[in-house]
This record gives C-alpha cells, sequence and structure tokens, in this order.
C-alpha cells in the first residue's frame, strides 16, 4: 500500500494518474495547502521543503517503508518499482527523463509564475505578468513543435514525461493559448484526457479544486504566498 500525501494541483494530479495508470493501490491523505497542513511536523518529516505531493510506500526497498518526495521523484519512483511507462534501453530512458526534466525546470515554475502574477499577485506588475506570459506561449511552441515529430513527448510510448507535462498545460484557455494555433498540441492533449486512469486521477480530491476567478481568502493567502512559507521550521 501506498500512502499518497496530495492536494488537487498539477504536481498532484501527475502522481494521482502515475498510480491509476501502474493500478497501485493508494490512500489518499489529503495535505491542505490552503489551511497550511503542509507545514505540520509530521508532514515535514516525508516532504522537508514542505511541498506535495509526497509518498510513503510501505513495501519499498528492501520490504521497507520508504517516503518519496517531489513529484517528478515520485514518477521515477514508481515507474522504476513497476518496470511501466519509463523504458529500459538508456537512450530512450534519457529522453523521457530529458522531458521529465523540462516539465520539473521550465513548465511547472515557469506557468506557475503566469499564473501567481496574473491571479494571485497583491498588485498588477505589467513587467512580470508580460515576462511569464510570453515564456508561456514560448513553452507551448516547444511543446507543439515536439508533437508535431512524435505521438508522445518521447517518442512513440506514452511516459511519466507526458504524465508530468499534462496537468499543467491542458487548460489552454487558461493559459491564454490559441488552440487554433496548437494542432499537435491539441491532439495529444484529446488522446490523454480520453485515458481512464488520466480521468480517474484528476477526480481525486476533485471536491476541493480550486474554482477559476474565485478570490482566496486571507488564510489562504497566508499558507501559500505570505510569511507562513518563510518561518523557520
Amino acid at each position: 500500500m501506498i500512502d499518497l500525501y496530495t492536494w488537487p494541483t498539477p504536481n498532484g494530479h501527475k502522481v494521482h494518474i502515475m498510480l491509476e495508470e501502474c493500478g497501485l493501490p493508494y490512500k489518499i491523505i489529503p495535505v491542505n495547502i490552503n489551511k497550511g497542513d503542509q507545514f505540520q511536523p509530521e508532514f515535514l518529516q516525508i516532504s522537508p521543503n514542505n511541498k506535495m505531493p509526497a509518498i510513503v510506500d510501505h513495501n519499498g526497498p528492501d520490504g521497507a517503508a520508504y517516503p518519496v518526495f517531489e513529484s517528478g521523484a515520485i514518477l521515477m519512483y514508481l515507474a522504476e518499482k513497476t518496470g511501466q511507462f519509463m523504458p529500459s534501453p538508456m537512450a530512450a530512458r534519457y529522453t523521457v527523463i530529458q522531458w521529465l526534466m523540462f516539465q520539473m525546470g521550465g513548465v511547472g515554475p515557469m506557468l506557475g509564475q503566469a499564473n501567481h502574477f496574473k491571479d494571485y499577485a497583491p498588485e498588477k506588475i505589467p513587467y512580470a505578468i508580460e515576462r511569464y506570459s510570453k515564456e508561456t506561449g514560448r513553452i507551448y511552441g516547444v511543446l507543439e513543435r515536439r508533437l508535431s515529430e512524435a505521438r508522445y513527448l518521447a517518442g512513440n510510448s506514452y511516459s511519466i514525461a507526458d504524465m508530468a507535462v499534462f496537468p499543467w498545460v491542458r487548460e489552454l484557455e487558461r493559459r491564454g493559448q490559441n488552440e487554433a494555433e496548437l494542432p499537435n498540441l491539441k491532439r495529444w492533449l484529446d488522446e490523454l484526457n480520453a485515458r481512464p486512469a488520466v480521468v480517474r486521477g484528476l477526480e481525486v480530491l476533485a471536491e476541493h479544486r480550486r474554482k477559476q476567478g474565485v478570490e482566496i481568502d486571507e488564510e489562504t493567502r497566508l499558507n501559500m504566498f505570505g510569511d507562513a512559507q518563510y518561518q523557520k521550521r
């Protein structure tokens, strides 16, 4: 059994989808990041950077309980554990890893900053909004070009790279993108959206998903973007 500490965010959805695709049994333990659950001492023992998702595999290496934090690391761990969604040959494996790192180092941080400055920053800063919006558009262009060459990000086989990128880029209109200009990305999104495991993964804790355009309260702002983030623990 795997304990899954999570919340319905793009990073959470990556791991939800992987667990559903692999068919591994898991128990959901909500980490309400709006209420500050991520700062609780027991969670920091599992995820020292106070970020979700995290897992504890009760049948980990040598049969012992094993915690894993960072969503990309979790995907790689589960892929190795199950022998699924990451190929063994070195060249193919590193193609998957390259696109996974592209998500971890580029897609997530840049789209996250664009979302923050457009929707959550206490003041509108035109330079920041323009900078991250342009970078978002550039990243979508990279994905469109890649998916004009291959069915999936790492080639002909669906992999953890696709699972990592998909939750971040699936809402084209919200990200300010024109669907007509991204036909190959749209083809890929439609294919992934039709996968039963993806549908199930996106439904995990869906009742807690933040609705677009709804103002966040002060407690959430403090825990997500305020001084609570920077306290020593």
